[in-house]
């Protein structure tokens, strides 16, 4: 496993939405650039990066600068016909209103977060039932027209909750991104969170290439899934073990393991000893 962690390094940037976020230097740019990649990271690997060029590219050279100054009724117009599968315009401007909001309230988005975050917590689960039900509960009246947040507002599938049993896959994403630090893929901008109470970003190439190589026993992704393959990654590292996220899934990305075994794609896997395929 630690030989996979150091062979997928930077060089495989291009293929995760990652890459948008070290196109910019500053960390309050980063964290804005992290929280649009991050709640566009679903789909197929080139739909995800051209939405977030789109968004970005309007966002111009600082969408941190961008998102302090932006006006819903004067801004949104900018957005009109940005499709991402089933978010459209609207929900990208309620996106950019609740970090507006945010760091008018706490100073930045990572300040809003550490309200719900507390070091006794056994990991991030609470920070993020917090961070999500305060998000959907700042003013959306601008964007959506209506005196509180509809029920069927898309700005909703960019704040789930663990305490519904979802894995948050996008939102533990944006908290890798923001909280790990040791090597150059993640930033490590939120010193107060600890990189040991992260939880695993769960998708459908972790969840299946977990389950091959032991990390799970569950059959349905969710929550306890994450927490479950977290634990098992904490055996290899306590400290830090979401830093085999990133290799892990290229794999699934990059078609390197297949869903069938395939002589000559497992004979050159870096976990093949692992594997139960």
């Amino acid at each position: 496993m630690d030989r996979l962690y150091r062979t997928f390094d930077l060089e495989f940037l291009s293929t995760d939405p990652l890459e948008f976020v070290h196109k910019y230097k500053t960390p309050q740019d980063r964290e804005i650039v992290g929280l649009v990649s991050s709640s566009l990271a679903y789909g197929r690997v080139d739909t995800i990066k051209k939405s977030v060029g789109r968004v970005l590219s309007v966002m111009g050279k600082s969408p941190y600068r961008f998102t302090l100054s932006f006006d819903p009724e004067r801004d949104c117009p900018l957005f009109k016909g940005f499709v991402h599968r089933f978010n459209r315009d609207k929900d990208i401007c309620s996106l950019i209103y609740f970090a507006k909001q945010m760091i008018e309230e706490s100073g930045s988005i990572g300040r809003f977060f550490l309200k719900g975050y507390s070091a006794e917590h056994k990991n991030v689960k609470e920070a993020l039932t917090s961070f999500s039900e305060r998000a959907l509960s700042l003013d959306s009246s601008p964007v959506y027209g209506k005196k509180g947040l509809p029920k069927g507002a898309g700005v909703r599938f960019f704040f789930p909750s663990p305490a519904g049993g979802s894995p948050c896959k996008r939102l533990n994403l944006y908290l890798r991104w923001m909280v790990r630090r040791g090597d150059r893929l993640d930033f490590g901008i939120w010193e107060e969170v600890d990189p040991a109470k992260l939880i695993i970003p769960l998708d459908t190439h972790i969840a299946r290439i977990s389950k091959l190589i032991g990390l799970t026993k569950r059959a349905s992704p969710g929550w306890k899934m994450a927490e479950e393959i977290t634990g098992s990654l904490k055996k290899l590292d306590p400290y830090d073990p979401v830093k085999y996220d990133f290799a892990l899934c290229r794999l699934g990305i990059l078609d390197k393991c297949p869903r069938k075994k395939d002589l000559k794609k497992c004979e050159c896997c870096l976990i093949k000893e692992l594997c139960v395929l």
